[in-house]
C-alpha cells in the first residue's frame, strides 16, 4: 500500500519539475486554495486508493490522446474508476482513430511523465497544442483530486476553482 503524508496547505519546499513549479505559481497567483499530500510514487489508479482516502475525494484519470497522424492532441479528464474506450471517445469527438500519445509528447507538451498527468498540466501547454476534454462525471463532485504534475504529490481543490478560475487562466 502507498504511504501518504499528512494533509498540507502549502507548496512543496522544492519542485521536482518545471510543470510542478508552474502549477503552484498559478495557484498562488490566482489565490486558489488547495490541500495536498506527499506520497510514494503512484502511477496507476490502483495506486491511488490510499491517496483517495487521504484526500477524501476520488482522483481523476487524465490521459493524453492523439489522432492517428499525431497532429491533434487531447488531454482527457475522466473519473478514475471509469474504463476508457477509444471507440467511445473517438465517436464523441468524431475522430476516426484515437490512441494514447507517446510518452515523449507527454513530456514535450505538458512537462509531465507517465502517471503524473493532471488537468493542471495545461499550464505548461503554452502553445495551446492540446485540447482539454473533461468528462462531466469527473467534475460532478464539489472537490476533485489529481497529481500536481508529479507522481509523488496529489492535491484536492474545489471543482469550481479548477473549471472557472484555473483552466480559463491558462487559455484553455
Amino acid at each position: 500500500m502507498i504511504h501518504t503524508s499528512e494533509i498540507m496547505t502549502s507548496a512543496p519546499a522544492e519542485f521536482k519539475c518545471e510543470t510542478q513549479r508552474k502549477v503552484y505559481a498559478a495557484l498562488e497567483r490566482l489565490e486558489i486554495p488547495f490541500v495536498r499530500i506527499d506520497n510514494d510514487p503512484a502511477v496507476t489508479m490502483e495506486d491511488c486508493v490510499a491517496i483517495d482516502q487521504a484526500l477524501g475525494v476520488p482522483t481523476v484519470k487524465t490521459l493524453l490522446l492523439c489522432n492517428r497522424q499525431q497532429t491533434m492532441f487531447y488531454l482527457y479528464v475522466m473519473p478514475g474508476d471509469k474504463p476508457f474506450s477509444t471507440k467511445d471517445f473517438g465517436a464523441a469527438l468524431q475522430i476516426s482513430r484515437v490512441s494514447f500519445a507517446p510518452a515523449s509528447m507527454l513530456m514535450e507538451f505538458l512537462g509531465t511523465e507517465v502517471g503524473a498527468t493532471t488537468p493542471l498540466s495545461v499550464v505548461a501547454d503554452v502553445g495551446n497544442r492540446v485540447r482539454l476534454i473533461i468528462d462531466q462525471a469527473a467534475v460532478a463532485p464539489e472537490s476533485i483530486g489529481f497529481p500536481d504534475g508529479t507522481t509523488t504529490c496529489y492535491m484536492r481543490m474545489r471543482t469550481s476553482d479548477l473549471l472557472q478560475r484555473y483552466i480559463p487562466a491558462t487559455g484553455h
